[in-house]
């Protein structure tokens, strides 16, 4: 019985699976990348799986589907996302995780709608889902140099997690039992403002309005949808949509998440 795992030479994806190797025997494990070489000595089946392509042979023979999402400006994110459970339900998983985002389904998050849409989809299929609503990374929020810390956030809270941690929750979810239909909000252990990370990182916070934000993402070479995106994440953070602390991920990997302090260490 197959565990498939998508976008496993991403960031988020190599720690599912190295995760998910501690918990499955390999044997019982595949991957589905875009391009094979890259995932060359990870010691599972690797699949050939573009989400612009056809996805039948990399879904074949799947009993469960962690989806991890994509990246792209929405319409192409819900393109893609919306081909892959159509091409899940057309092999006949069994099962589909998916990496979505917190309160995806009522939150004001501009990211949201692509994972609204993608979890109706998933219902709509019938068959049982486990939906990991995924809080922002702390890795997203890190300073990298010299320099203030620079958001629209104002003096919002944020109850970030770490990826590995994140990871660590989806394996467990992959490898154990009872998870049909369930709905995990997955935050840190505690919400933290941009001021708190500043004094931590030894620097200052500097605060910008939006469309200052999105004018310096730009300058720094994202493109438009990005900036905008991240803008918007800043400004809804100042606004208190991402401050709820919540007990899933503790509960699912069985320890304090870990904290922004540790991940600034790291």
């Amino acid at each position: 019985m197959t565990t498939l795992i998508t976008g496993a030479t991403g960031r988020l994806g190599s720690r599912i699976l190295a995760h998910t190797l501690t918990r499955l025997p390999a044997d019982c494990v595949a991957v589905s990348v875009r391009d094979p070489e890259k995932a060359a000595g990870l010691g599972v089946e690797v699949r050939r799986g573009d989400f612009d392509g056809p996805l039948g042979d990399a879904f074949a023979g799947v009993e469960t589907l962690l989806m991890v999402s994509v990246d792209g400006p929405d319409d192409v994110r819900i393109a893609r996302h919306l081909a892959a459970v159509r091409a899940a339900a057309d092999a006949g998983v069994r099962r589909i995780v998916y990496t979505s985002v917190t309160d995806a389904d009522t939150s004001p998050l501009g990211l949201a709608r692509v994972h609204k849409e993608t979890e109706d989809a998933i219902r709509a299929t019938g068959i049982p889902f486990t939906f990991l609503r995924n809080g922002m990374y702390h890795e997203n929020f890190l300073p990298h140099g010299p320099g203030p810390i620079v958001t629209a956030a104002g003096d919002g809270r944020i109850a970030t997690a770490s990826r590995d941690d994140l990871a660590l929750a989806a394996a467990v979810v992959l490898a154990g039992e009872g998870h049909e239909n369930a709905v995990y909000e997955l935050t840190g252990a505690r919400a933290w403002t941009f001021d708190e990370l500043a004094a931590l990182a030894g620097t200052t916070h500097e605060r910008v309005t939006p469309e200052e934000r999105v004018a310096g993402l730009e300058g720094l070479g994202l493109p438009g949808f990005a900036a905008e995106l991240l803008a918007d994440i800043e400004v809804n953070i100042g606004r208190g949509v991402l401050a709820e602390v919540r007990p899933d991920l503790e509960k699912l990997i069985g320890r304090t998440p870990t904290g922004i302090e540790d991940a600034l260490k790291g």
